[in-house]
């Protein structure tokens, strides 16, 4: 058993500090206010999105013709009860948000985003034929639904976008992020993506706020579409809200590990190969590759007395 104990004094000494440095940083407290949104509860929320979006792939395991309209009809009353009360506690945390009105408005929004699960449904079809007939490896459609971290990355893109264009705060990061802690692959919720859309393999690929992807695009790992800089104001404060990302028209292929930064276009139907460091926007069927590398193999060639190096060059 521990003997450990804090002196009386220690503990009304540092209890005293830490409540000094909680009112010293008004922006990483929220005493004094509403509840604020329980992560596992969007979390959890997302999984329930999924599970109505693939049915039988991914929650109930026995669903019928005959007993799926009774099952939509009690998860859809579920799932609004829980968005109700997530995206009330979202719009707790802007300190500026009036409390008039704010329980018809979460009503509203509620409505039209579960409105919008069919239309959703639609885009993830797409997305998972494009994976399907992009990747020569997998072998079926419910191999691309069950385990391509693409899936799970742009499925949650798609809901949270929406979301966010719905006007919910906070919770489209919270469900993206969450994304991107499990697959890797980084989608800012309030990126533009066309249906169609498929990265293979996924991991370390960025999506910025302000980016632009048309139809049918392929991503593949570690591909960034970022911004080249921040514009500031007078005070030396980033301006938000301006166009920094990258656009990609429809059927825009970019390989692995390649970074396009800015407001640039990458146009129709382009190609942009892999290890590339673009800044310039690339005009549409146009293909963009580097130099090859120089390349130097040293060869050990063994023999009877010792080994001796050459070095050769192809």
């Amino acid at each position: 058993m521990s003997h450990f104990k804090l002196e009386s004094e220690q503990l009304n000494e540092l209890a005293q500090q830490l409540e000094n440095s909680y009112f010293a940083f008004d922006r990483i407290h929220h005493i004094d206010s509403q509840c604020l949104p329980s992560q596992n509860a969007i979390h959890s929320l997302t999984r329930k999105l999924f599970a109505l979006a693939f049915p039988g792939f991914f929650g109930r395991q026995d669903l019928t013709r005959q007993n799926i309209e009774e099952h939509l009809l009690e998860q859809l009353e579920h799932l609004g009860l829980i968005l109700f009360e997530q995206i009330s506690h979202c719009f707790n945390c802007q300190k500026d948000s009036p409390n008039n009105g704010m329980q018809e408005k979460v009503t509203e929004i509620t409505k039209k985003f579960l409105a919008t699960i069919p239309e959703i449904r639609e885009l993830l079809a797409s997305d998972i034929l494009a994976a399907y007939r992009g990747d020569p490896a997998a072998t079926d459609t419910n191999e691309v639904v069950f385990s391509y971290p693409a899936t799970l990355a742009i499925g949650t893109y798609r809901m949270a976008h929406t979301l966010l264009k719905l006007g919910v705060p906070l919770m489209p990061r919270i469900m993206t992020e969450h994304a991107h802690s499990l697959t890797g692959i980084d989608i800012h919720p309030g990126t533009h993506i066309g249906k169609g859309f498929f990265i293979d393999h996924g991991t370390g690929v960025v999506i910025g706020e302000t980016a632009t992807i048309g139809e049918n695009c392929k991503l593949y790992q570690g591909v960034t579409l970022g911004a080249l800089s921040f514009p500031h104001d007078d005070e030396g404060q980033i301006i938000r809200g301006q166009k920094r990302h990258p656009t990609l028209q429809d059927e825009v292929v970019v390989y692995a590990n390649a970074t396009i930064l800015g407001d640039i276009t990458i146009g129709k139907g382009a190609t942009v190969g892999g290890n590339i460091f673009l800044t310039k926007s690339v005009p549409a069927g146009c293909t963009v590759t580097g130099k090859q590398a120089e390349l130097k193999y040293r060869y050990r060639a063994v023999t009877t007395d010792r080994p001796t190096n050459k070095d050769f060059e192809i």
